[in-house]
């Protein structure tokens, strides 16, 4: 049985303190959700297997007075992908979570207590009541360094808004203002964050320029990071510039050039619902190997025009109408996945690879790529990609058409 706690909460803040683990905001006030003692929680195991059972909530209009609304339900991922999921690509077991947000009502599942939990760290869930429902974010959630990891489980019932007018989720360890853990904040293991069974709308990065800007829904640089069935809905950056991206995500510094793990994730899945920025309408990267795994990407756009570097007379962009991936030494793996009707007004309707020092290499494994138009340039041989490498991308099972 479920327990919640009143005096309990300055206890177990003195206990995470204690042990350096896991600490409270400095100032939680009323909105830090329940501690939970694992001798007692009830929340609902994560099985691990992408595209299970539950709805994904909708986003609200941008009329919303920010409240927790009623959603609707998805289902995530390319059910015809059968691409083998490794276990640390595999959802994070939140059977003993370490906060819940929400009592057991819509009403109860604000933004500021989910804010609150992901200050404070650990292995976070709700409890919103029997439907889907909408948390419309009031400001950006951002991790704090100090937290070894950062889970965010919606149970398949939680959809993450942004109104619109905000990015959702952030995480950077080179960002000060979050507590410097290293000495070496451009390469280190934490924190390591994990989105799962959840949905991220209308998050949207434009104008931030905090490490060149983009990600709508989530920006991430150094620890480590994945998203399992999860979706990204309407969300958005920068709509110029040359390098700026992932109106989704977006992702830089990944501890030891690990990959990010996508995962039985879905973004955009129907017309007007894709992600649109510059660069990357889904997916931007640099420096960072990616490895998606059964996911659908449809209906994303890169609208920049001038592609990288900008040419004369034009703001730059324009490439990587879903995936957007810059840097020298790094791979990118696709298999059991879907990626069509997206579009680049420039390079890459689908994927733009640019490996600088031409070390980098991507394989396409039991997917299928289609309807990408690249109105710019792509690869020869290879539709809706453009790609430059130590070699020509590999293709094994796979359907790459017009």
């Amino acid at each position: 049985m479920r327990r919640r706690f009143g005096v309990m909460l300055v206890v177990a803040a003195l206990a995470l303190a204690a042990c350096g683990e896991e600490r409270l905001p400095a100032d939680p006030g009323d909105h830090l959700p329940s501690p939970v003692d694992s001798a007692t929680s009830g929340a609902a195991d994560a099985s691990g297997e992408p595209g299970g059972e539950g709805g994904i909530g909708s986003a609200p209009s941008s009329s919303s007075s920010g409240g927790t609304t009623k959603g609707q339900s998805y289902t995530n991922g390319n059910p015809n992908g059968h691409a083998a999921v490794p276990q640390e690509a595999q959802a994070v077991d939140t059977s003993n979570p370490t906060w819940i947000v929400g009592d057991g009502s819509p009403a109860g599942c604000t933004s500021e207590k989910f804010v609150a939990a992901v200050a404070a760290g650990g292995i976070i869930t709700f409890d919103c009541g029997p439907d889907p429902v909408t948390i419309v974010v009031k400001e950006t959630a951002k991790v704090r360094n100090r937290s070894p990891r950062v889970v965010i489980d919606g149970g398949g019932k939680v959809t993450l808004s942004g109104e619109g007018k905000r990015r959702i989720l952030y995480q950077n360890t080179c960002d000060k203002a979050q507590e410097w853990s290293t000495s070496h904040c451009q390469d280190q293991e934490t924190p390591a964050l994990t989105v799962q069974n959840i949905a991220f709308t209308d998050g949207n990065a434009t104008g931030d320029k905090t490490e060149g800007g983009g990600g709508g829904a989530i920006f991430v640089r150094g620890g480590r990071f994945k998203a399992v069935n999860a979706r990204f809905v309407r969300n958005r950056c920068d709509d110029t510039g040359p390098d700026v991206g992932g109106a989704a995500i977006r992702v830089l510094s990944q501890y030891h050039n690990q990959p990010v793990y996508i995962v039985g994730s879905t973004f955009g899945g129907a017309s007007g619902q894709g992600g649109v920025c510059s660069n990357g309408g889904a997916l931007s990267s640099i420096q960072v190997s990616w490895v998606v795994l059964n996911s659908v990407f449809s209906y994303n756009s890169a609208i920049g025009k001038g592609a990288n570097p900008a040419r004369s007379g034009t703001a730059g962009g324009g490439s990587g109408g879903a995936i957007y991936c810059d840097g020298d030494d790094f791979t990118v793996r696709l298999a059991g996945t879907l990626i069509e009707q997206n579009k680049a007004n420039e390079g890459g309707g689908a994927v733009f690879f640019v490996s600088n020092n031409r070390t980098g290499t991507m394989s396409i494994e039991g997917s299928t790529l289609r309807k990408n138009p690249s109105a710019g340039f792509e690869t020869d041989g290879f539709p809706g990609i453009f790609f430059l490498g130590a070699k020509p991308p590999s293709v094994s099972s796979s359907t790459l058409t017009k």
